[in-house]
C-alpha cells in the first residue's frame, strides 16, 4: 500500500509539473486571443512615442500597435518604461511585445526574437552651437574635454564609444532629459536615432545644429516579443508582409518621419 500510494502520489506530481510547462511554453499569440488584449511596452521617443497635448500616446509605434491589434481583433495597452527596462519587462512578461522603435542588434536577439524588420533608420547627432562653434569638423568631438549624451539602453550608448573612443559618455534615463543637456550645454553632442536629432535642431535651431548629412549607423527596426513563441511571430511576419503591399506602412512612417504636420498635437 505504502508503495502504491508513493506511486500515485509520484504521479500526480509528474502531471502537475507538466501542466505547468505546457501552461509556460504556451504561444502568446494564444494568450493575447483568450485574453482579448495585448500588452505592448513604449518608451518615449519622438516620433516613435509621444504624447499629445491631452497626455494621449501618440506616434508612429503607436498607429503600429493600434493597426496591429486591430487586425488581431484584440484591444492595446500600452505599458511606459525607461528605454533600458523595456527588454527586462518583455522577459518578466509583464508585456507582450515591444513596439517602440527597438532596432535589431546581435546583443538584443541573444534575448529576444525580433519579427521581420518594419522600418529602417539610423543613428546621428545633433551638436550645441556655443560648445562647438571652433570645430572645424566632427573629429573634434573625439576628445577627452568633450561629453556625448546618450540614452542608456539603447544603440548609441555602445555606438558613441566606438565613433568617439576619447570623449567623456554622459547616459540619460530618458531622451527629454538628453535633449535638455545638449539644448543647455551640459554636453557638446547627443547621439540617438534618427528623426530624433533632426527634430531636436528644428525645435531649438539657435542652440544646436545636425553637423552631419549621413547617419553614424543605419538601423532596422521591428517588433521583439519573447523567445519560443513561433505563431506569434509568424503572425507579425505576415502582418508586416501584408501592410508593406497595401503601403499602409510606407504612407505611415511618411507621415511621422517625413512631415511635421502631427507637431500640432503634441504637448509643448
Amino acid at each position: 500500500m505504502k508503495f502504491f500510494s508513493r506511486f500515485i502520489i509520484s504521479l500526480l506530481l509528474l502531471s502537475g509539473i507538466a501542466s505547468t510547462s505546457l501552461a509556460a511554453s504556451q504561444d502568446v499569440f494564444d494568450q493575447i486571443i483568450k485574453k482579448g488584449e495585448i500588452r505592448v511596452g513604449i518608451s518615449i521617443m519622438a516620433p516613435w512615442v509621444m504624447k499629445d497635448k491631452k497626455g494621449k500616446y501618440v506616434g508612429f509605434e503607436i498607429d503600429i500597435a493600434k493597426q496591429l491589434a486591430s487586425d488581431m481583433g484584440v484591444k492595446p495597452v500600452f505599458k511606459l518604461y525607461e528605454w533600458n527596462k523595456l527588454i527586462p519587462a518583455l522577459q518578466n512578461r509583464e508585456i507582450d511585445i515591444i513596439a517602440s522603435g527597438i532596432s535589431i542588434t546581435p546583443k538584443r536577439g541573444l534575448k529576444v526574437r525580433f519579427s521581420n524588420p518594419y522600418s529602417s533608420s539610423g543613428y546621428n547627432l545633433v551638436s550645441n552651437l556655443k560648445l562647438t562653434k571652433d570645430f572645424t569638423s566632427i573629429k573634434d568631438l573625439n576628445d577627452s574635454k568633450v561629453f556625448i549624451g546618450v540614452v542608456r539602453g539603447t544603440v548609441s550608448e555602445s555606438l558613441a564609444p566606438k565613433v568617439f573612443p576619447r570623449a567623456k559618455i554622459d547616459t540619460f534615463k530618458d531622451n527629454q532629459e538628453a535633449t535638455d543637456a545638449v539644448v543647455n550645454g551640459t554636453v557638446h553632442a547627443y547621439v540617438a536615432s534618427a528623426p530624433t536629432p533632426r527634430f531636436v535642431a528644428l525645435r531649438y535651431p539657435d542652440e544646436v545644429d545636425l553637423p552631419l548629412e549621413k547617419p553614424l549607423l543605419a538601423t532596422k527596426e521591428a517588433f521583439a516579443i519573447n523567445k519560443h513563441n513561433p505563431e506569434m511571430l509568424a503572425y507579425l511576419n505576415s502582418w508586416i508582409i501584408a501592410h508593406d503591399a497595401d503601403s499602409w506602412l510606407k504612407s505611415t512612417h511618411s507621415y511621422w518621419f517625413k512631415s511635421l504636420k502631427w507637431r500640432r498635437k503634441i504637448s509643448e
